[in-house]
């Protein structure tokens, strides 16, 4: 713990240490920042929000794609150029009304002539088993991403509490070892005029002032503390470093009872954004393996085409040309023999990939339900935790006024006042932790059950001191 400088003694501390005290008086002198103001302020400023969001939404362009799986695909192709021709046929059949002839020749030839072409086509799949499969995967795609999305949003809030409880507890520090330094000044002063006077040994004056140079060092680690911490806050909240106070939480934060941890843990099974996405990731491998399963079977396709191809020019014989139009519409029908090994190859990779997946989601579904455990224990413990802490801490505020009076009368040395300064102070910052480590864990349960959101962040705010 610390306490304030005697004039003498602030002249030896860091500009560092300076500023951050400055700083800290000027944020008392602000109005508080509530949680929620720092989470909304976040949401515009810190980067991480516009991942989140760029992430969600392509993830979501993936329904698209698997929409389009099924949609016509038409194209058109065109060509120009030069080139050559050369034709020979000999012992052709030939006949018209009155004439044939079984020897006939014909020879056509094009050097350096102009080619065109041009072909539109258009394809509808009527059916085909993989393209159903990939549609599926798709749409498991991107199921994945909303709730790897909601996940990474839990965590951001999660991230966001820490770094604002953070300042409070170095807001409160600071302002502890402020005070301790104050009542730790002053009985130097005491016992400096009662030694002058005969009435207190020597040692009372060297444990006072020894004592104050230790918090002396405490109070520059306290406000570098601060300083950091209401910087880190700032960087992620975009809101100005000078502005920010933060907001502690009060006695009777939270509801005495705690639901039994058998409901958090099918809340936990049902809604957890990690389970659920583990188990997308194996939707997603059981149809990458169905999808070579059915490499193999036909595909059924509507088509329609048409074309032209055109080369005039010159040649053996004198000017020539030739023509050629094309339309079609029908169906095409396509039946893979063989792939050299290749499908069987990749069925059986997609099916051993299939194995990992799901023991990878037996392995999410007993981490969550440790986590779930831990944060359902912590939440249960602390609330016993803190009455005893604040027990504790009246306990030591008693002691200590009592070691004041004793002080005065002669019946507690310097020394025991000292002491029972710096256990009232450890006290209350240990309430301060205690109060906040019961709300980080209701957080943390609520993360695990996948009901974090901007209302339980407003129902902690609602606990926060004004």
């Amino acid at each position: 713990m610390a306490i304030i400088q005697s004039p003498r003694n602030l002249k030896m501390m860091r500009p560092s240490w300076l500023a951050a005290a400055v700083l800290s008086l000027a944020a008392l002198n602000a109005g508080a920042t509530d949680l929620l103001q720092v989470w909304q302020a976040a949401r515009q400023h810190d980067p991480q929000g516009a991942v989140l969001e760029a992430g969600r939404a392509a993830g979501a362009a993936r329904r698209e794609q698997a929409a389009a799986l099924w949609r016509p695909n038409v194209g058109l192709s065109a060509s120009a150029g030069w080139s050559s021709a050369d034709s020979r046929m000999k012992g052709a059949q030939f006949s018209m009304p009155g004439m044939s002839s079984d020897q006939v020749s014909f020879g056509t030839s094009i050097h350096g002539g102009t080619a065109t072409r041009w072909a539109l086509s258009a394809r509808q799949p009527l059916y085909d088993a993989t393209r159903s499969a990939q549609s599926r995967q798709f749409g498991i795609a991107a199921d994945a991403a909303e709730l790897e999305y909601q996940h990474a949003r839990q965590e951001w809030m999660l991230q966001l509490t820490q770094r604002y409880f953070e300042l409070v507890l170095a807001e409160r520090r600071l302002g502890l070892l402020q005070q301790q330094h104050a009542a730790v000044e002053k009985a130097l002063v005491e016992a400096r005029d009662r030694f002058a006077l005969g009435d207190v040994p020597v040692t009372d004056t060297h444990e006072a002032a020894a004592r104050a140079r230790g918090l002396q060092a405490q109070l520059v680690a306290a406000g570098h503390e601060l300083e950091l911490a209401r910087q880190q806050l700032a960087d992620i909240s975009g809101l100005p470093a000078g502005e920010l106070k933060a907001q502690a939480p009060a006695t009777g934060m939270l509801p005495g009872t705690i639901e039994p941890l058998a409901h958090w843990q099918q809340l936990a099974g049902q809604h957890n954004p990690m389970l659920l996405l583990q188990q997308a990731q194996l939707d997603a491998a059981s149809q990458e393996a169905r999808k070579h399963e059915l490499a193999a079977t036909p595909t059924l396709d509507l088509v329609a085409q048409a074309g032209r191809e055109r080369l005039s020019g010159s040649g053996d014989f004198g000017s020539a040309s030739s023509t050629q139009s094309q339309q079609m519409i029908g169906v095409a029908f396509n039946l893979p023999l063989y792939t050299g090994g290749w499908r069987s190859a990749k069925l059986e990779e997609s099916l051993r990939l299939q194995d990992k997946a799901s023991a990878q989601l037996a392995q999410a579904r007993l981490q969550i339900g440790q986590a779930t455990r831990a944060a359902w224990l912590a939440l249960q413990s602390g609330q016993a935790r803190l009455a005893a802490l604040e027990q504790a801490s009246s306990a030591s505020q008693a002691r200590l006024e009592a070691t004041r009076l004793g002080r005065q009368v002669g019946d507690r040395t310097t020394l025991d006042l000292l002491n029972a300064e710096n256990d009232a102070t450890a006290a209350e910052l240990a309430l301060l932790q205690g109060r906040i480590e019961l709300l980080q864990s209701r957080l943390r349960l609520q993360a695990q059950a996948g009901q974090l959101d901007e209302s339980v962040l407003q129902a902690v705010n609602s606990v926060l001191q004004r």
